[in-house]
């Protein structure tokens, strides 16, 4: 009785800060306080692989106007989970561009990125999508953070993990491309860190007009692997993976 009476209390400051939203405005002043944040795409989680620590993306309006559009500055936090007191943050300017293709989410990506004994990463992905009708696209960019010590250090960043666009009519005819990119974590390392193995996955569709049908015909995908390896510092990402 004594252990389960104890494990309750242990959880209490958990359950009292499971709200972390409630912090965020002053972790925003801290990071960049002549900044708005903007609150709509803000987000926070608590770690679960370390749930003493609550994670947060939070965009900051640098040069935007009316409609939202133009430079967001990206702060990156870890906090206490019981008191909100920040332990790191990291704060990129200019990290974030929302123009005619628009700045829509961010997610906080906590997959097991174990890229050393007792060192695991976490993500940040950043949403885009266009606003053409008849060229649509959509991207995902994922910049990873290790915590070390009191230090927040980003290790890759611009790594597109997933992309489509189309050139079409509007109704039926025209080509979709499709980019899917998974990472795993490779056995061997380099400078201390595992090496990143990325799949990428492309699909090509072409749709046609068949009377009052409308047929897609889908090309066999295209597979292919790259390996990013640690320089010391971070993860290079190559030209041919910050984009489709």
């Amino acid at each position: 009785m004594r252990t389960l009476s104890a494990l309750a209390l242990l959880f209490i400051p958990l359950f009292a800060s499971a709200d972390c939203t409630e912090h965020l405005p002053t972790w925003a002043r801290s990071l960049q306080p002549d900044l708005k944040l903007d609150s709509e795409h803000a987000v926070c989680k608590i770690n679960p692989g370390n749930p003493r620590q609550t994670l947060a993306a939070l965009p900051l309006a640098e040069n935007v106007d009316a409609d939202g559009q133009g430079e967001y500055g990206l702060g990156v936090v870890v906090a206490d989970t019981a008191t909100g007191k920040i332990i790191a943050r990291h704060y990129e300017r200019s990290a974030i561009v929302s123009d005619a293709v628009y700045f829509d989410s961010l997610v906080l990506d906590t997959a097991r990125y174990q890229l050393a004994p007792g060192l695991r990463a976490f993500g940040v992905r950043i949403s885009h999508l266009g606003s053409s009708r008849v060229n649509p696209s959509s991207s995902k960019q994922l910049n990873l953070y290790v915590l070390e010590g009191q230090t927040l250090r980003p290790v890759m960043d611009t790594l597109q993990v997933s992309s489509s666009s189309a050139d079409w009519d509007g109704t039926c005819n025209g080509d979709f491309t499709q980019a899917e990119r998974t990472i795993s974590i490779a056995d061997k390392s380099k400078n201390g860190l595992a090496s990143l193995q990325v799949e990428q996955k492309v699909i090509h569709i072409k749709s046609v007009a068949k009377g009052d049908d409308c047929k897609d015909v889908e090309r066999t995908p295209v597979v292919s692997r790259f390996t990013l390896e640690y320089d010391g510092k971070h993860y290079p990402v190559p030209a041919a993976l910050s984009s489709n």
